[in-house]
């Protein structure tokens, strides 16, 4: 699919139009991925993070109730999601440097050696140091959003504290791939400045990284963080009308379905964000548009609500059991199966 196929896609007006994209995305899941869906059992493992993102919750200047897990809490977690059926355990965190090297490749060992559960961690942007040693430890996957394909909205969103360095998201996640992880990536939808065309070369981006994960969600700032609140962003420049990509629910499922396309051995899944945009339908609606994961959350309830990305997140209050039986049943409705092992990317 051209850049203009996906531009067009993305500006689609015609619901019979769409009714077209939803059937041929399902059809190419069902053909490279099978009807199975794989449920990724969540560990919100810290809420501390260095970095000041400008819509997150998480940001360092929020004054926040900060948390981290103990690693017998953790390998606790871990157990109950081997005990549920869950395949893989994902290790998610806020850039916490609280968060060092050895201990967490200690526990990724023991997870390996203990259970049969493939690891994946999201702990943001590492030294390659960490990144190698909880590789040859035994993490089979690292993700790591890289928001917008956009350097300067990326920047705009992103700023920089005094004594920090611009990273480059885009050469961690090769490197990633060339240390033996597979590699997961994804893109924010509808940040102020981002445009049709810009996040069609996001859609791009992932078939020429080849990704094996894809986690794609509607842009949702909090609040109580610099773009939340409304503030203007410094030098952004007026886009013209109609070029604005809208942070929709619309337009996450037409992000989702052409990711599908352009990648179609990826794991994609339906996330927490379009889950909170539609909690009657959401996840089932991305489900059958393309996706073939969903990630129950496994974080004890009294930190769930302290990993406060955003406000009013699904499931906040839910305890694993109840989203575990929830999500199974919710799957068995729409015909499709819980998927078996770690559900490694198809190739």
């Amino acid at each position: 699919m051209t850049l203009t196929d996906l531009e067009t896609w993305l500006r689609e007006t015609s619901p019979a139009r769409l009714e077209e994209l939803w059937a041929e995305t399902d059809r190419v899941r069902a053909q490279n991925v099978g009807d199975e869906i794989h449920l990724r059992g969540l560990l919100e493992i810290s809420n501390f993070c260095v970095r000041s993102c400008g819509y997150c919750g998480l940001r360092r200047e929020r004054k926040i109730t900060r948390y981290r897990m103990s690693w017998p809490e953790v390998l606790e977690c871990a157990r109950q999601a081997v005990e549920y059926g869950y395949g893989t355990v994902v290790l998610q965190a806020g850039e916490d440097y609280g968060l060092r090297r050895e201990p967490l490749a200690e526990v990724i060992q023991r997870l390996k050696a203990e259970t049969p559960l493939a690891v994946t961690l999201s702990l943001g942007e590492r030294p390659e140091e960490d990144l190698l040693a909880w590789r040859e430890a035994g993490a089979d996957r690292y993700l790591l959003r890289f928001e917008t394909s956009d350097r300067k909205l990326y920047e705009r969103i992103h700023p920089l504290r005094a004594g920090q360095e611009r990273s480059d998201r885009l050469a961690l996640l090769r490197r990633l791939r060339e240390m033996g992880y597979e590699i997961g990536g994804g893109v924010m939808i509808g940040l102020p400045g981002q445009t049709y065309a810009s996040l069609a070369n996001d859609l791009a981006l992932f078939g020429e990284l080849d990704l094996d994960m894809i986690g794609v969600g509607p842009w949702i700032a909090h609040p109580e963080t610099p773009l939340g609140a409304g503030k203007a962003q410094a030098g952004q420049p007026a886009l013209p009308a109609g070029e604005q990509a809208p942070n929709t629910e619309d337009m996450t499922y037409r992000v989702v379905a052409l990711a599908r396309i352009v990648c179609p051995q990826a794991n994609l899944p339906t996330t927490t964000a379009l889950a909170t945009l539609n909690k009657a339908t959401g996840r089932e609606l991305g489900l059958a548009r393309g996706a073939n994961v969903v990630m129950p959350n496994l974080t004890p309830v009294k930190y769930r609500a302290l990993y406060e990305i955003y406000p009013e997140k699904d499931c906040v209050n839910e305890t694993a059991e109840a989203c575990r039986l929830c999500l199974s049943g919710r799957i068995h409705e729409m015909g499709r199966t819980v998927g078996k092992g770690p559900g490694n990317r198809h190739r």
